[in-house]
């Protein structure tokens, strides 16, 4: 890996709960793998009143709870906290950011950080716009040869205009190799894996196409309801806050032509070609291949829980979404007719994320007599989290008389890695930040496409309140229509359980 250049990190919204249970923790788990550079300090900076002193005790705290490497010996951590220093000032008034210069030049010339910023926005989208004009009116997006980026959390703007309009505000000061949109799912092992499992192995990339695959699942579910974010998530929903942005990347790596060097425009460029791909969807598209869910009340191991409607923050009318799930095509050769199957939900019956690859049945079935085994074809299951690794169905011969087939799991599970260091998401996506490595960051031009793909289905919701809208006990997996969309016979969505071999044994319900 090269070396990485002394700089300060900026943190706009530092006082708040992604700093302390995230961003921080993740940054010390960089310290103890001797990843930062020489000189690093990290700025906090918000409207709160701390003190450095009492932005160190919170930082500190934060890295006993939510570290990888919690159980540190105290004077590392008090080493690593001799880093991070606050500033206060009203981020949204322009005039205060000369206070921020100051600084900056300070650990310039005391801590030997070189003129290179790191500019992290962890802060409301409304302030997305404002602060980097600010850093431009005092000059901080002039790199010169020196470190100038900005990193964004999302939501990147909320539908396709406000996209539009955000990523033109952005460069009007900054290149585009300067902006690097925030989506931590790319930062998980798992996902940078498929790219490997894809392009490193024969037996894979010459089956990955129309010929051999029948359906393609990516499924991203959650056992929790929207907890104490009904307020945000009613003015969201899960297509703005899961499939526009997590699940459509999953969607590209799957998707994606073999990139000619694994480099970030290489890789980013593919991407692109994804989304340019996908075939509109007309309203006769959306009734029939679109199913939006709710969930309602219902026990769960015997505790009930409340229904969406219910939960503090959301209208008693809301006609959010809590579920989606979709059919879509990619229309290039690659993929011509093959149908992608995306879903996501709350209060699912377990957290997980997956990739499935269904492939094509055998022409011949020659084991027709099996009734115990009736194959759709083998299955290749990437799983996301938890219980990361990947899984291959195959049919094998029960031993005996006969040619008695069994269908048996073949596996593997990061887990048994035990000896490896895992990187958590924030940690690798913060280090490709200072390195500038912009590969798991989303790019403008690829942003707008996935929301030009989504911006008609909510437009038909927003104009047609009496779209369906299904609702689906929590628990539950969802609205039971949701399993029509899956073409062929007898088919239907893999169930996943917590644990990624255990399907057809035990399930979580």
């Amino acid at each position: 890996m090269k070396k990485i250049k002394d700089q300060v990190l900026v943190i706009f919204g530092a006082s708040g709960d992604l700093t302390y249970r995230k961003l921080v923790p993740a940054l010390f788990d960089l310290y103890k793998q001797k990843s930062l550079p020489d000189n690093f300090v990290v700025l906090g900076v918000a409207r709160s009143s701390f003190t450095d002193e009492s932005f160190k005790e919170k930082m500190i705290d934060g890295i006993r709870q939510f570290s990888i490497s919690k159980d540190a010996p105290e004077k590392e951590v008090n080493t690593f906290a001799e880093k991070l220093f606050y500033l206060s000032i009203n981020t949204d008034d322009g005039t205060e950011y000369s206070k921020l210069t100051s600084r900056l030049n300070e650990f310039d010339s005391e801590k030997g950080t070189d003129g290179n910023y790191l500019f992290y926005l962890s802060t409301p989208p409304n302030l997305y716009p404002l602060i980097p004009k600010f850093l431009a009116q005092e000059g901080l997006n002039e790199s010169k040869g020196k470190i100038r980026r900005i990193v964004i959390e999302k939501p990147f703007g909320t539908d396709l205009k406000s996209a539009v309009e955000l990523n033109k505000s952005l460069l009007n000061d900054y290149e585009e190799h300067q902006i690097y949109r925030m989506d931590h799912y790319l930062g998980k092992e798992t996902v940078q894996n498929l790219l490997v499992t894809r392009f490193s192995n024969s037996i894979y990339e010459p089956l990955w196409n129309r010929n051999y695959i029948h359906h393609v699942e990516i499924t991203a579910a959650e056992s929790i309801g929207v907890e104490n974010r009904g307020g945000y998530y009613d003015h969201s929903g899960a297509m703005r806050d899961m499939i526009q942005n997590h699940l459509f990347q999953l969607l590209a790596l799957v998707a994606m032509e073999p990139p000619t060097v694994i480099e970030s425009d290489a890789i980013r460029n593919e991407k692109l070609k994804v989304f340019q791909a996908l075939r509109p969807l007309s309203h006769v598209d959306i009734q029939n291949n679109v199913i939006r869910g709710q969930y309602t009340a219902a026990n769960v191991k015997r505790v009930p829980q409340k229904g969406y409607r219910e939960e503090k923050g959301v209208d008693p009318n809301s006609r959010t979404e809590t579920y989606v799930a979709m059919k879509m095509f990619i229309d290039n050769w690659r993929w011509g007719g093959v149908p992608f199957y995306v879903r996501t939900g709350k209060h699912l019956p377990t957290r997980v994320s997956e990739i499935v690859i269904h492939f094509k049945p055998t022409p011949l079935n020659l084991f027709v007599d099996n009734k115990e085994y009736c194959s759709d074809g083998n299955v290749l299951v990437i799983r996301i989290h938890p219980d990361e690794g990947i899984l291959l169905k195959t049919g094998m011969k029960v031993p005996g008389n006969g040619y008695k087939v069994k269908e048996v799991n073949m596996d593997f599970h990061y887990s048994q890695l035990q000896d490896t260091y895992v990187p958590g998401a924030y940690e690798r996506l913060l280090l490709d930040a200072m390195l500038g490595d912009s590969t798991l960051y989303t790019r403008g031009d690829a942003l707008e496409f996935a929301w030009k793909f989504v911006q008609p289905i909510l437009d038909y919701w927003e104009t047609n309140p009496n779209a369906p809208l299904y609702g689906y006990p929590c628990g539950s997996w969802g609205p039971e229509c949701a399993d029509g969309l899956i073409e062929g016979e007898n088919m239907t969505w893999r169930y996943p359980c917590k644990n990624l071999s255990d399907d057809g044994i035990y399930c979580e319900l």
